[in-house]
């Protein structure tokens, strides 16, 4: 049984918490009076230290030293939002991967679970390989899964320890599609493509979109994402905290439950610069002819029903409204959420 609380709001614990949704969770707890945020992160040579200016928490550390700062205070955490992890796709140092992603959240995981704390983290929609499978969110898919790249596979690693160690009806794991949105400055070659496109857009060149591979079934600029609203990824991820999901557990899938069209996206991103489309299509390079996902869809059917009784909650912003916001309130002017 836990002691008394040390604070009326208990500690939560946000690793990750300088970077492009940990930032956002960071903003929307605060907007809702919560500040008891113990902020986990390290900055190196990057700038996302700006996505933290104005935001109010307890302290910070580095993932290093979060143990030796947690020593001790078991009775004053409530709970951990754990994001941080190495996101690129392209790294190809299996050991940084394993140790960064893999043992760091399993270390993690087993002080919550061992002092009984809420623990929510961010799977990766790269688990799903190459969609072959479908994109279900059934734990009786999980050993079925085979992830293209070893990002992917250092976060499925995680998914399967909790599953071989029968605690995932102990946790909430959260498999995020297409993220974009503000605060992504710093993650270069991670960046959203509405990012990437922005700036080309903005300088009057036309934006390259892929000819199609398959051209039977999508026709060039016709592959689909699921893109997902920063605002509505961080909304969902913050939901799960509240006391009236506090028994919700396992995996869910974190996206729009919709499709986006490559043509779509840039359509809508040209309409929100007030500029004419220009899109040319050039070939697909080789290496990604045979792995290319013409299609993501997030299945969402076990968060929505989890949530039925929440419409704000499963409603998403439409992408052509969440790309004008990001365009015209943050883009242009250089701001952070």
């Amino acid at each position: 049984m836990r002691q008394k609380r040390i604070y009326d709001d208990q500690l939560i614990v946000i690793t990750g918490a300088a970077g492009f949704i940990g930032s956002g969770v960071v903003r929307y707890l605060n907007d809702r009076g919560m500040t008891n945020l113990l902020l986990v992160d390290d900055f190196k040579h990057t700038d996302k230290w700006k996505n933290l200016v104005g935001k109010k928490f307890v302290d910070m550390v580095s993932r290093y030293d979060i143990f030796d700062w947690l020593e001790g205070r078991e009775d004053e955490v409530e709970a951990f939002i754990h994001l941080g992890a190495c996101s690129s796709t392209i790294e190809t140092d299996g050991d940084y991967l394993m140790d960064n992603n893999y043992r760091f959240s399993v270390n993690l995981a087993e002080y919550a679970l061992r002092n009984d704390h809420r623990f929510i983290y961010a799977s990766s929609a790269a688990t799903y390989g190459d969609g072959k499978l479908g994109f279900t969110d059934a734990h009786d898919t999980l050993y079925d899964l085979s992830p293209l790249n070893i990002y992917g596979y250092s976060k499925h690693l995680f998914d399967l320890w909790l599953m071989q160690e029968n605690v995932l009806n102990k946790v909430v794991g959260l498999k995020y599609f297409n993220v974009f949105g503000p605060n992504e400055y710093h993650k270069g070659p991670m960046a959203s493509m509405i990012y990437k496109m922005a700036s080309i857009a903005r300088s009057g060149k036309p934006i390259e979109l892929f000819k199609s591979n398959d051209p039977e079934n999508f026709k060039d600029g016709e592959q689909v994402r699921d893109f997902i609203y920063v605002k509505d990824a961080v909304k969902m991820t913050c939901a799960l905290l509240e006391d009236a999901f506090k028994d919700v557990s396992g995996i869910f899938n974190i996206g729009s439950g919709t499709t986006t069209s490559w043509n779509q996206l840039a359509n809508s991103l040209f309409k929100a610069l007030g500029k004419e489309a220009n899109i040319q299509y050039i070939d697909m390079p080789k290496e990604y002819l045979k792995q290319y996902q013409n299609y993501t869809k997030a299945e969402m059917m076990k968060f929505f029903k989890t949530h039925a009784d929440q419409e704000s909650l499963i409603k998403v912003t439409p992408m052509e409204d969440a790309v004008e916001e990001y365009v015209q309130k943050y883009l242009l002017r250089n701001a952070r959420w």
